[in-house]
């Protein structure tokens, strides 16, 4: 069972897609969610934008790391970073990795500009001090740096959805909704972890501002996130064809419908609000809590990406 569903003959991209679409999700989100943490007065300060500045370019790193060693060719990834083809997606998605680093290294700039000519003065001395003024120049353009990462941002989230969506030939995955799906459950994997990183790296208390806004936007962002997985389905089940038979193939029986129901309904939907509803209120504020329902929301959230990624290839148009 567990070979026939990790393995079979329409399949072309596996598990290290998911990983990567995972990452790149969870970098979106937290960068979503520190600019808008931002505008709420929010600075160096917090433990969410410190988690977000750790993960947000970390996530990217390494998920380009894990696709380019995926390849075939791993060691001609070069030419897709300045060759652009506006005929591909994966091409179109290089390009807005480069611009959307380089808008988040100065806007990360700007947040820590203290942080960073502290850190410069100590290691370097009086070297490097134009640093500080193309920091200070930075920051002058903050108002216009915001928005434009977030618009970013979006973009990145919805691009991990379109990068699946432009497989034509299988019904599933060719849904206009999945770019939305999996931008929406990127902020949720965003929430939970920069939530996870303050907590238990930075110590930041529960009712901080930033976990605290960050926590405000969990369950709308739950319930967006199953509107859109009941409008996944119900699209499939009218478009008839090969998308109903594909749409029962993923979540009518077998492996996948088990990780759909059970992973990603039943672990990283329904048991976090249950804990979060059921748990007496002194063991609400220990830390081991809120990371046990960071770690399950974030579970299910990898396991939504394997499940479009695999139960999508299973059917062909």
């Amino acid at each position: 069972m567990w070979h026939d569903a990790f393995h079979f003959p329409s399949l072309v991209w596996d598990w290290p897609i998911a990983i990567y679409l995972f990452l790149l999700g969870i970098s979106a989100g937290a960068t979503a969610l520190s600019v808008l943490l931002r505008r709420q007065g929010a600075g160096s300060e917090s433990g969410i934008i410190k988690a977000t500045a750790i993960l947000a370019p970390l996530c990217v790193i390494v998920g380009l790391l894990i696709l380019i060693f995926h390849l075939a060719r791993p060691w001609t990834f070069w030419k897709l970073m300045f060759n652009y083809q506006f005929d591909s997606v994966m091409s179109m998605g290089v390009m807005l990795f480069q611009i959307y680093m380089a808008v988040l290294l100065a806007w990360l700039a700007v947040v820590f500009r203290t942080e960073v000519e502290a850190l410069r003065r100590k290691l370097l001395g009086d070297k490097l001090a134009f640093v500080d003024g193309l920091i200070g120049l930075l920051a002058r353009f903050e108002s216009l740096l915001a928005p434009l990462l977030l618009l970013l941002a979006v973009l990145l989230g919805a691009y991990t959805g379109f990068l699946l969506s432009a497989l034509k030939t299988y019904p599933l995955l060719n849904n206009p909704v999945l770019p939305v799906l999996f931008l929406v459950s990127g902020i949720g994997s965003g929430i939970a972890a920069t939530s996870l990183l303050a907590v238990t790296l930075f110590k930041e208390s529960h009712h901080s501002q930033g976990v605290s806004f960050v926590h405000r936007l969990e369950r709308p962002i739950l319930a967006v996130e199953v509107l859109l997985l009941v409008c996944f389905f119900t699209g499939l089940y009218f478009g008839g064809g090969q998308k109903e038979v594909a749409m029962w193939a993923a979540i009518g029986s077998g492996f996948w419908a088990q990780v759909f129901w059970l992973g990603v309904v039943g672990i990283g939907m329904l048991l976090p609000q249950l804990l979060a509803t059921l748990t007496p209120a002194p063991l609400r504020e220990k830390p081991a809590h809120l990371v046990l329902l960071c770690s399950l929301s974030l579970l299910g959230i990898l396991l939504l990406r394997y499940f479009v990624l695999y139960a999508g290839q299973m059917t062909v148009a």
